[in-house]
């Protein structure tokens, strides 16, 4: 089977499955694990992360989806030439991956019949369903039981630890700086397992903004910061050029020092296999007397 993959996840989930060799395209963005870094790219991205404040990325990724354009662009010929058989994609957000839309019209013009499959996780167990789905396409389902059964027992053992823990600290999980976005999807799920209160955002529902008064009220004791994409080396490059909520300083966690960067893209934003590592992080940040501190790999204080 010849697999193009069309979203970073979808390429982690392939490789975990023990697919990498039948893999052959993968996003500009795929960079886990690190040996699929030679496979051919077929998107670009018009928008730089590099470049950009978080402000001015907002307003572009606005500006082309209020425009119904697409801040993608897809290489339709190396496509039609890779000839895949199968192509993983989604429909979920058109600011993390390429359309749906786009990709199917593409496979359209291919002169043998491609299997165009859209996975849509809104959920941790979504995430899951989506690893037997991709299993279950190409013939590797018992694999793909055992990767779900190994995540599954990560998941129980920092649920299992956390359950008797009496103090759940108001957890502010930042999914954009300029203007904030409160969590959705997958990320107050990780919150909860890992102790943590999680009522600032709303689980299988999609991220949206918040605002300086909201946050406020919440008086969150730890926050920590996930803009979607972002490595933590993207986040302290962008820190001292947005402009934070009114009142940012007065927070109790800012007061207690008690505010993290970590690598938003590999374990908060892609529902793969690593937002298990995600939880296990967050237990360490929310609670170091029973998980140990993170190490400085894992999350920094800012």
């Amino acid at each position: 089977m010849r697999i193009v993959s069309l979203l970073p996840s979808t390429t982690e989930i392939v490789c975990a499955l023990g697919l990498e060799s039948q893999l052959v395209g993968i996003t500009h963005e795929c960079d886990y694990p690190g040996t699929v870094t030679d496979k051919p790219r077929l998107t670009a991205s018009r928008i730089s992360h590099e470049t950009m404040t978080s402000a001015e990325i907002d307003h572009a990724v606005r500006s082309q989806l209020d425009g119904h354009g697409s801040i993608y662009n897809l290489d339709e010929a190396k496509l039609r030439e890779l000839n895949p058989d199968l192509i993983l994609t989604q429909e979920l957000c058109d600011v993390c991956a390429v359309s749906y839309k786009t990709v199917s019209q593409a496979a359209r013009s291919f002169d043998a019949g491609v299997n165009v499959v859209s996975l849509e996780p809104n959920t941790i167990s979504d995430i899951f369903a989506n690893i037997r789905m991709v299993g279950d396409l190409t013939g590797r389902r018992h694999e793909a039981e055992n990767l779900v059964r190994v995540l599954s027992e990560r998941l129980d053992s920092v649920r299992e630890k956390t359950s008797a823990i009496a103090h759940r600290p108001r957890t502010l999980m930042l999914e954009w700086l300029e203007p904030p976005f409160a969590p959705g999807h997958w990320v107050p799920e990780q919150v909860a397992i890992a102790g943590g209160d999680h009522a600032f955002g709303e689980a299988g529902k999609p991220s949206v903004t918040t605002t300086g008064e909201a946050i406020r009220e919440y008086a969150p004791e730890v926050i920590v910061l996930i803009p979607c994409g972002y490595y933590k080396e993207d986040i302290l490059r962008q820190l001292p050029k947005s402009n934070l909520p009114e009142g940012w300083n007065d927070l109790p966690a800012c007061r207690h020092d008690q505010v993290w960067a970590t690598d938003a893209t590999s374990y908060f934003s892609r529902p793969g296999p690593r937002v298990v590592d995600g939880v296990e992080i967050l237990a360490r940040i929310l609670h170091p007397e029973v998980f140990g501190p993170p190490t400085n790999d894992q999350a920094v204080r800012v």
